[in-house]
């Protein structure tokens, strides 16, 4: 299931307006200049790797530049716990993938659209420090000086960075745009450090401003939700506090009362599914035990680790009608 960080990031950044004042803002001054805004548009679909989606969130527009040339813009929301070395690879990854769309969409076509690749960052663990420059990765032969010439032999292909940690708060409230995208952009930025609850009160004309605008109910909310979920007890008092301020109490506190009963029934309904997963798969051990079959503590770990409850239920009834229990380690393979 999307996390959080992908949830709200998805939200905020998922509507064209709301992306321009991103990429406004990260993109090369002449890029800016030449794109035609108004043709910005969100595409469907998605090349991100099955294995990367609980952990990253990829938004795809297109727009045209003045000239009427077409433009890619991939824009990968990096929600890492820590900076992840392979990035140029994975990006580069991500935008032949996305060329090989195109290309599939557009056959009669002789040229490529420029695509620009944007990974945003808001880690816990300090400043980006990963190569942006796939041809970093490569361990090339000989001594320092001779290196030039084997980069001409490799992909050359480098990821435009917005790294929100380097970022002080008020170069990000001084960014153009929705109050809304400000206000995301610094949750981001010390949602998972500790001065949020200090940082807050700071904020309160944005707060205000998001609660002015059209949609501001629902906005607020979003915003009220991702704080509960990523800060503590100081933090939902100081939110709290704001919302109080820019609202009528009773719409503040019934705010505060929504999100934060949400999350506790989602936290119940969470530990009741993880019971019930473990309960199922310490009966498959037990029926396995039971019937004098010897399982290797490999198998053992894939039983007891495994959260799919449909799944243990497959395994629970092989394991009461499987012949040997060859049978039944051949379905815990699958």
């Amino acid at each position: 299931m999307p996390g959080p960080h992908d949830l709200f990031a998805r939200f905020t950044f998922g509507q064209p307006e709301r992306a321009a004042a991103e990429l406004r803002a990260v993109l090369p001054a002449h890029v800016v200049s030449q794109v035609d805004w108004s043709t910005l548009r969100r595409e469907s679909g998605s090349v991100v790797d099955p294995e990367l989606r609980e952990t990253q969130s990829d938004l795809l527009f297109s727009a045209r530049l003045r000239g009427g040339r077409p433009l890619l813009l991939y824009v990968l929301l990096e929600h890492q716990s820590s900076v992840n070395r392979w990035m140029a690879l994975r990006m580069l990854r991500y935008v032949v993938r996305q060329l090989e769309l195109w290309r599939k969409a557009n056959p009669d076509s002789e040229k490529l659209p420029v695509v620009v690749p944007l990974v945003m960052y808001h880690g816990p663990e300090g400043a980006w420090s990963a190569p942006r420059r796939v041809e970093e990765l490569f361990d090339l032969p000989g001594e320092a000086e001779e290196h030039e010439g084997w980069r001409s032999l490799v992909p050359r292909f480098e990821y435009l960075l917005d790294d929100l940690t380097a970022e002080r708060a008020e170069a990000l409230m001084a960014r153009p745009g929705p109050a809304l995208v400000r206000l995301a952009l610094l949750v981001l930025r010390y949602g998972r450090t500790g001065e949020m609850a200090d940082r807050l009160p700071e904020w309160t004309a944005l707060f205000a401003q998001v609660h002015a605008a059209p949609h501001g109910d629902e906005e607020l909310g979003l915003i009220v939700r991702y704080l509960f979920q990523v800060g503590d007890r100081t933090v939902r008092a100081a939110m709290r506090g704001v919302l109080r301020s820019v609202m009528e109490t009773h719409r503040a506190e019934e705010l505060m009362r929504t999100y934060g009963e949400e999350l506790i029934e989602q936290g119940r309904l969470k530990g009741l599914e993880q019971g019930r997963a473990q309960g199922r798969a310490e009966s498959v051990l037990q029926i396995l035990a039971a019937r004098g079959w010897l399982v290797s503590e490999e198998a053992r770990q894939r039983i007891l680790t495994c959260t799919d409850v449909a799944l243990l239920e497959r395994w629970f009834a092989r394991a009461l009608t499987a012949a040997s229990l060859s049978e039944v380690l051949e379905e815990l393979t699958q």
